[in-house]
This record gives structure tokens, C-alpha cells and sequence, in this order.
């Protein structure tokens, strides 16, 4: 071959490496993101990770005890709690139980009720409904079979009856091994939507969980079973919460360990309701010892589960006690504080002195950060398909970090750049020292961080 035809060859496949870095920019199907808001709790939205950046598991902080459970009929194994919003009022429903020094049990359990109105200060109303040792004034709201992991839930099914407006799961062995139904009207009078289980296949000595997914207009339920001598979880839906069908086991991205998982505490995010959020309790059999951790998943079956507990056992006291750890199955913002996401945790679990439910905060999306280090990085999302013409961030920028945004269209052409963004923001809409047409909704970002985090983004 001539050098003439070396050289045009030569060109030509420079010329076609260049197209090609071009073109494989913006590689693959959009996703379709439409105005909802998406956090970086998995990879979903991520193309490509260059240098000192990596998605960092946010620990929320240790904030007041809310609730200690003193009364004669609760006890120092109190437990199973969940806490939902409705409307103004905030409910809890928890187990009562008590045990000696000895772990034998003092007394039978009793389902138990509380409420606030700011998620802090918890009543326990006397609303004489059971007696209890010669008398109604109480906050028992079920004494009968199904108390040991009674949970219960607000259904916001739009075609949920008024009588059956809360519904709940109960019951262990006096039911014939399964989860069995309960209804209720106002969250304290409660009674059996039938006495046959609905749930039969799983090992439920546990916190088993319903709710009603606003996102798929379905009902979705969570309980543990037993796989190859592990206790896993198990889930199904269900038009009607009686008959349940499409059930399976959770399963988890390549490399996830085996781990025993107790409680599953899983739950729709209610700013992202088609994202996922579970706090599992990873359970060590040897000590009896647990500890929370993080899962999010975009189907509620497959789920990205991370290593690191949310909460360690020595945080901040009283958690390193048999079972003494559990999350609380519930999470908000607060009225006074919109800048959190406050969750809950158990503690001093089978100790003398009654136990404890203690607030954690987040910041608002903050379960997990895209996170630039010293020496900063790179992350290109995947193309995004979007509604808005307005890119909104939850950032923090620590002192002496940079974060900046690039835009591309199909071609990779960079339309758009970021001026560079500061302090610490929640939602907010970012300015543009180049302005991208926006117009198109499908283009692909790429973010520049150095000692800075990343929670969420959005287009409005």
C-alpha cells in the first residue's frame, strides 16, 4: 500500500473514532424521568463514574427520645412499631410485651395506640377499650390472637370502604401459620376481616407489612421466610388485600451477600413514590444482635442493598442489647422541620428500664449522596427523557469544593453549562452560564464534583 493510501486510511479511521466518541456520548434508550424527582440511591440514572467520585451511605443523626413505654401492660420488649401520617395527626401502633430477667415473659401482649401532632410528643389516650388487670384506662386497641407483630397501616386506596379505611396483618400460629387480615374505621376499633389467613407461604415471627402503592394502584405486602436456612423476605400484591398472587422472593444486585434479614421496614418514599425504600434488620443468630440497613429498589423486588449499617449499634447508646436495634416502620417530614426526613429506632431492647423509640434525622433525600472527593470527579448520567424547563439539585458544597453541571444533546454536543454552585441547597433550580435548550426534553448531564455531595435532581 502507498503512503498516499496509509494516510487517507489513517484519516479516515481518526475521522471515525471521532464520530464515534461522539456519538457514544449519548448512547442507549432515555430514560423517562418526566418531572418526578430522582435520588442517587442506586445506579440507575448513572452512565459513567471518572475519578474521585462514588455514591456514599448517609447515616442519619441521633436526635431526642420521642416515646418510652412504662405502663404496666407495655414493657421493656415492646416493639414492632409503626408510625404513618394522617393528615395533621401522626398514629402508632407498637406490641406491648414485658419480660423478666430471666426473658420469660411477665404478661401477654397487647396491641397498644399513641398519637401526636408533630411526631415528637406521643399520647397514649385511655380509650377504655380492654381491660387490663381490673381496668380500661388504657391504650389497648387489641388484646385477642395476632398481637405479637399486629401492623397496621392507612389504606389510601380511594375505593377502600369507610369501615375498613386502616387495615392490619397479624397473627403467628393462632391462625393456622399465616398472616390474617384485620380492618378498622378509625384506627383503634378493630376487628377480623376474616379468620382464614391470606398469606400462608413464609415463617412470620416477625413484622409483616402491607400497604397500599399510590404509584401501581396495588396492594403490596412484605413478610420473612425461610430460604436454605436464612431468614429472607418475601412479597406479593393484591387487588383487594385478600387474594395475593405474584409472589416471590426478594432479590438483589450481583455481589450482595447472604444475610439473615429480620424486620424489612419497607416503604414507598413519598417525595419519589416509584422509588423503594427499606431498612432491613440484618440479624446475627450467635448473639441475637441486629442493626438496620439500607435498601432501595424501583420494582419492589429487586433491590440494591447496602453493607454498612444506617444505624451502628453503638449509636448513640442502648442498641448493642438482644434485638435492641429495629427501625421503626415509618418516616416524615416534620411541620417545623422541612429539611429532614425524621425516622425512628428502638432501643434498650430486654433491659430492666422500659424501652425506647428514638427520632433519626436525614436530610431531606440524603439516604444516599453522589459524593466528589479531594481530588474531585466526574459523573455523566444516561440520556434522560424529561418534562420542565427548569434543572432543580439538593447539593451541599462544602468549603473549597466545586460542583458544576454540563449539558449534551444527542450528538454530544455540550449545550449548556452551569455557573459554578455554592453553599447548601435543597431543590433548588441551578443558573446557567451557557443556557441549554431545554426544550427538546432529552439531553444527558455530567457532573463535576470535588468535596462536595449530590442527593437529588429534578426538572420543573
Amino acid at each position: 500500500m502507498s503512503p498516499r493510501n496509509n494516510l487517507t486510511t489513517s484519516f479516515v479511521a481518526t475521522l471515525f473514532v471521532l464520530l464515534l466518541m461522539a456519538t457514544t456520548v449519548f448512547s442507549g434508550e432515555p430514560i423517562d424521568i418526566g418531572s418526578r424527582l430522582e435520588l442517587f440511591v442506586d445506579n440507575h440514572l448513572i452512565d459513567e463514574i471518572k475519578g474521585d467520585i462514588h455514591r456514599q451511605l448517609i447515616k442519619p443523626e441521633p436526635k431526642e427520645v420521642v416515646f418510652e413505654t412504662g405502663e404496666l401492660w407495655e414493657g421493656n420488649t415492646s416493639g414492632y412499631y409503626t408510625v404513618f401520617q394522617d393528615g395533621d395527626l401522626y398514629r402508632m401502633i407498637y406490641r406491648g410485651w414485658q419480660h423478666d430477667e430471666k426473658m420469660k415473659a411477665a404478661h401477654k401482649e397487647v396491641t397498644c395506640y399513641a398519637e401526636s401532632k408533630d411526631g415528637i410528643h406521643w399520647e397514649k389516650p385511655k380509650l377504655r377499650l380492654f381491660n387490663w388487670n381490673g381496668s380500661k384506662e388504657n391504650n389497648i386497641v387489641w388484646l385477642s390472637p395476632g398481637t405479637h407483630n399486629f401492623t397496621a397501616f392507612r389504606d389510601d386506596n380511594p375505593k377502600a370502604p369507610a369501615e375498613s379505611r386502616y387495615k392490619a396483618f397479624g397473627g403467628v400460629g393462632s391462625f393456622g401459620g399465616g398472616l390474617v387480615p384485620f380492618q378498622s374505621p378509625d384506627c383503634t376499633h378493630w376487628k377480623l376481616t376474616q379468620k382464614k389467613p391470606v398469606i400462608t407461604n413464609g415463617a412470620f415471627d416477625s413484622q409483616n407489612l402491607a400497604f397500599w402503592d399510590t404509584d401501581r394502584k396495588e396492594y403490596r405486602a412484605y413478610w420473612r421466610y425461610f430460604g436454605n436456612g436464612v431468614r429472607a423476605i418475601r412479597t406479593a400484591t393484591s387487588k383487594d388485600f385478600i387474594h395475593w398472587e405474584n409472589e416471590a422472593d426478594l432479590t438483589y444486585h450481583e455481589g450482595t451477600p447472604t444475610e439473615h434479614l429480620y424486620t424489612n421496614a419497607i416503604q414507598k418514599y413519598f417525595r419519589a413514590p416509584h422509588l423503594f425504600i427499606g431498612f432491613p434488620t440484618r440479624y446475627e443468630p450467635k448473639s441475637q444482635q441486629v442493626e438496620p440497613i439500607l435498601m432501595t429498589s424501583r420494582d419492589g423486588t429487586l433491590f440494591y442493598r447496602y453493607a454498612d449499617p444506617v444505624i451502628p449499634r453503638s449509636a448513640p447508646r442502648d442498641r448493642n442489647h438482644n434485638r435492641s436495634n429495629y427501625m421503626v416502620w415509618g418516616m416524615f417530614q416534620l411541620p417545623d422541620k422541612p429539611n429532614e426526613i425524621s425516622v425512628y429506632g428502638t432501643e434498650n431492647y430486654y433491659e430492666r428500664t422500659p424501652g425506647r423509640v428514638r427520632r433519626f434525622a436525614y436530610r431531606v433525600d440524603g439516604f444516599v449522596a453522589l459524593r466528589g472527593g479531594a481530588e474531585g470527579g466526574q459523573m455523566t448520567t444516561r440520556p434522560l427523557q424529561f418534562k420542565g424547563q427548569q434543572l432543580l439539585l439538593n447539593y451541599v458544597v462544602n468549603p473549597g469544593g466545586t460542583l458544576t453541571v454540563e449539558a449534551f444533546d444527542k450528538t454530544g454536543n455540550v449545550i449548556g453549562k452551569s455557573k459554578p454552585l455554592s453553599g447548601d441547597a435543597v431543590d433548588a433550580p441551578i443558573s446557567w452560564s451557557q443556557k441549554p435548550d431545554l426544550s427538546t426534553g432529552n439531553i444527558q448531564l455530567r457532573f463535576n464534583v470535588k468535596n462536595a455531595d449530590v442527593y437529588s435532581l429534578r426538572f420543573k
